[in-house]
């Protein structure tokens, strides 16, 4: 799933590319990612890009008026074009979500655009049309940005004296911390020497200090790599950078101990059981599962 780096870089790569632009062609191949009806996205052609920014994980379309909020979810990715295809697209099964074709600027030859898709079965990539993105429920419920400059230790110290459940749930809770989700919540964990399942509440003064330091130091260093990079290179970047997420199996680039994984239905976590848990492996719900 792209997180706070990743989606980030799209939004500075997308405005460098289509500020000033005015939408000529917005072709949606997949009815059921809007999720507005009012007013209808056919209303947005002919508008000019006046920029784009992120919130949490959403990426931000503003135009001479109203608002394009994408969220990517999971599978969800953009593929730029210098000269957008000919070829409307048309409802399918395929990956295709929604089609956009810019205006022509200085002369360029073709038209530039680009497509939103989705790999997979599991459709959950979403569309809003509206005149203010905290209009979405979910977007006016985010919480602090990792990355502000108000974000310190107090302030996180403050979000996790209020959370229920454990640290890793606390980390990739929305409305707490924004545009955090599962792979940096695993590497930030693994940084700080936290177990995933510690309860947020029960932290330390000095491990809250921990944790805020590897949350900036972490996302920061990943926009840094992410910058200035095409948006088909992102995935293998944040890919080759994780030390932990993923890695199952293999060596722990701290201490070399075996990476190991918790497999939850939908999705799993990693994490150095001798950085993390004290030498003691976390119990894999999967696999107790179907031991019961």
């Amino acid at each position: 799933m792209p997180e706070l780096p990743e989606v980030e870089a799209l939004a500075r790569s997308l405005d460098l590319q289509t500020r000033g632009h005015r939408l000529e062609r917005l072709e949606l191949a997949s009815f059921s990612a809007l999720k507005t009806v009012t007013p209808p996205i056919t209303e947005l052609v002919s508008l000019r890009v006046q920029g784009w920014e992120r919130r949490g994980k959403y990426l931000c379309l503003r135009l001479d008026g109203p608002w394009l909020v994408i969220h990517l979810a999971r599978s969800g990715w953009v593929r730029w074009y210098d000269r957008v295809p000919a070829a409307a697209a048309r409802p399918s099964r395929g990956p295709l979500t929604l089609r956009v074709g810019l205006s022509a600027e200085n002369d360029q030859p073709g038209r530039p655009g680009f497509d939103l898709t989705e790999a997979g079965t599991e459709k959950r990539l979403s569309l809003w049309v509206v005149d203010d993105p905290t209009r979405i429920d979910a977007v006016g419920r985010l919480g602090i940005d990792p990355l502000d400059p108000a974000f310190d230790s107090p302030t996180l110290a403050r979000l996790l004296a209020s959370a229920p459940g454990t640290i890793k749930s606390a980390l990739t809770s929305q409305s707490l911390l924004a545009g955090v989700g599962n792979a940096y919540s695993d590497e930030v964990l693994h940084a700080a020497r936290l177990s995933p399942f510690k309860a947020a509440r029960g932290l330390r003064a000095d491990q809250v200090a921990a944790l805020h330091t590897a949350l900036v130091e972490i996302l920061g260093a990943a926009l840094v790599r992410a910058q200035g990079l095409a948006a088909g290179q992102l995935k293998d970047q944040k890919r080759s950078s994780m030390r932990v997420h993923g890695r199952t199996g293999s060596p722990c680039p701290v201490c070399g101990a075996t990476v190991r994984e918790v497999a939850f239905a939908t999705k799993s976590l990693q994490y150095c059981p001798t950085c993390q848990t004290g030498g003691r492996p976390l119990a894999d719900r999967r696999l107790s599962r179907l031991l019961k």
